[in-house]
Protein backbone atom coordinates (compact mmCIF):
# COMPACT_ATOMS: atom_id res chain seq x y z
CA UNK A 1 0.00 0.00 0.00
CA UNK A 2 1.56 3.28 -1.10
CA UNK A 3 0.29 5.18 1.95
CA UNK A 4 2.83 3.40 4.11
CA UNK A 5 5.71 3.46 1.63
CA UNK A 6 8.82 5.58 1.99
CA UNK A 7 9.21 8.43 -0.49
CA UNK A 8 12.59 9.82 -1.51
CA UNK A 9 13.17 13.04 -3.44
CA UNK A 10 15.90 15.54 -4.14
CA UNK A 11 15.40 18.92 -2.48
CA UNK A 12 18.16 21.27 -3.51
CA UNK A 13 21.39 19.63 -2.38
CA UNK A 14 19.63 17.31 0.10
CA UNK A 15 18.04 13.89 -0.04
CA UNK A 16 14.55 14.14 1.41
CA UNK A 17 13.10 10.98 2.96
CA UNK A 18 9.41 11.03 3.91
CA UNK A 19 7.63 8.29 5.79
CA UNK A 20 4.27 8.75 7.50
CA UNK A 21 4.67 12.05 9.43
CA UNK A 22 8.49 12.05 9.44
CA UNK A 23 10.80 14.03 7.18
CA UNK A 24 14.54 13.50 7.14
CA UNK A 25 16.94 15.64 5.11
CA UNK A 26 20.43 14.35 4.43
CA UNK A 27 22.98 16.50 2.59
CA UNK A 28 23.92 14.66 -0.59
CA UNK A 29 27.56 15.56 0.02
CA UNK A 30 27.45 13.62 3.34
CA UNK A 31 26.37 10.33 1.69
CA UNK A 32 29.32 7.97 1.36
CA UNK A 33 27.56 4.80 0.14
CA UNK A 34 24.15 3.45 -0.89
CA UNK A 35 23.77 -0.33 -0.93
CA UNK A 36 21.13 -3.03 -0.81
CA UNK A 37 21.17 -5.17 2.34
CA UNK A 38 19.99 -8.77 2.26
CA UNK A 39 19.78 -9.16 6.04
CA UNK A 40 16.45 -8.93 7.84
CA UNK A 41 17.11 -5.88 10.05
CA UNK A 42 20.31 -4.50 8.58
CA UNK A 43 23.85 -5.27 9.66
CA UNK A 44 24.52 -1.94 11.38
CA UNK A 45 23.05 -2.18 14.88
CA UNK A 46 23.09 1.58 15.53
CA UNK A 47 21.45 2.49 12.19
CA UNK A 48 18.32 4.60 12.03
CA UNK A 49 15.56 2.38 10.64
CA UNK A 50 12.87 3.96 8.48
CA UNK A 51 9.78 2.12 7.32
CA UNK A 52 7.99 -1.01 8.35
CA UNK A 53 10.23 -4.11 8.18
CA UNK A 54 7.24 -6.46 7.93
CA UNK A 55 6.06 -7.27 4.44
CA UNK A 56 8.76 -5.28 2.65
CA UNK A 57 11.18 -6.99 0.33
CA UNK A 58 14.09 -4.54 0.05
CA UNK A 59 16.43 -2.92 2.51
CA UNK A 60 18.39 0.08 1.21
CA UNK A 61 21.27 1.22 3.40
CA UNK A 62 22.44 4.83 3.20
CA UNK A 63 25.81 5.43 4.85
CA UNK A 64 26.67 9.03 5.69
CA UNK A 65 29.47 10.85 7.48
CA UNK A 66 27.28 11.09 10.59
CA UNK A 67 25.37 7.80 10.63
CA UNK A 68 23.62 5.01 8.78
CA UNK A 69 20.00 4.72 7.66
CA UNK A 70 18.16 1.53 6.71
CA UNK A 71 15.08 2.03 4.51
CA UNK A 72 12.53 -0.80 4.46
CA UNK A 73 10.66 -0.67 1.16
CA UNK A 74 8.97 -2.68 -1.55
CA UNK A 75 9.63 -0.07 -4.21
CA UNK A 76 12.18 -1.56 -6.58
CA UNK A 77 14.93 0.72 -7.80
CA UNK A 78 15.06 3.00 -4.75
CA UNK A 79 18.83 2.55 -4.46
CA UNK A 80 19.27 3.54 -8.12
CA UNK A 81 17.01 6.55 -7.64
CA UNK A 82 19.09 7.79 -4.70
CA UNK A 83 22.32 7.24 -6.65
CA UNK A 84 20.89 9.27 -9.55
CA UNK A 85 20.23 12.18 -7.17
CA UNK A 86 23.87 12.05 -6.10
CA UNK A 87 25.12 12.02 -9.70
CA UNK A 88 22.99 14.97 -10.83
Amino acid sequence: MELFEIKVAKKGEHLLIKWQLSKIEIPLSDITDVVNDDTYAGEEKSAIRIGNPYGNTDRVVIKTLKGTYVLFTSIGGMRDKILSFMAA
